[in-house]
């Protein structure tokens, strides 16, 4: 039975949530529009450095949009216990993948700006984000590993297992 106080805290909650993934979206489009921008300027100018900021700046905002949908769909929606883990599942992969593209693409720019200026000495950085990005993306694939669901046999031969080590 729910109390007014949880009824209270429910609908703050599903307010705050809606709050946030409105300024995410927001945020998001307006990335989007500053990417466009970016787009036509880079087409009328040629610049390979404009272009891939564009680039860069659209998948930010691709990222920013998935954090907002995904704060929405999470938190505004009715509390469906079932469904809870592979929701989170799935928004952390979008999420980490648009993050990792990104920064490979500003590890490119990096590259880029650093072959047009002669500056071979400063190549440490854009090497240290694409380290970064494949822990991350390393991370990702452990985290998707270790929290796929559970069938068939294999989780009756864990639990058991489990089970003989406990006693």
């Amino acid at each position: 039975m729910a109390t007014p106080l949880t009824n209270v805290m429910h609908t703050c909650r599903q307010v705050l949530a809606g709050m946030f993934s409105l300024i995410f979206l927001t945020v998001a489009v307006s990335l989007a529009l500053l990417s466009a921008i970016d787009f036509v300027l880079a087409f009328r100018a040629a610049p390979a450095k404009e272009l891939v900021s564009a680039i860069n700046t659209a998948f930010i905002s691709l990222a920013t949009y998935e954090l907002g949908v995904g704060i929405g769909k999470e938190y505004t929606s009715p509390d469906n216990g079932s469904e809870f883990y592979p929701a989170i599942r799935r928004n952390v992969t979008r999420f980490v993948s648009v993050a990792c593209i990104a920064l490979v693409l500003e590890a490119l720019i990096l590259v880029i700006k650093y072959s047009q200026l002669e500056l071979a000495g400063n190549l440490y950085y854009p090497v240290a984000i694409v380290v970064g990005a494949s822990v991350l993306l390393t991370a990702l694939g452990l985290f998707i590993h270790l929290s796929r669901p559970c069938s068939g046999t294999a989780c009756q031969r864990a639990f058991a297992g489990a089970a003989d080590r406990q006693t």
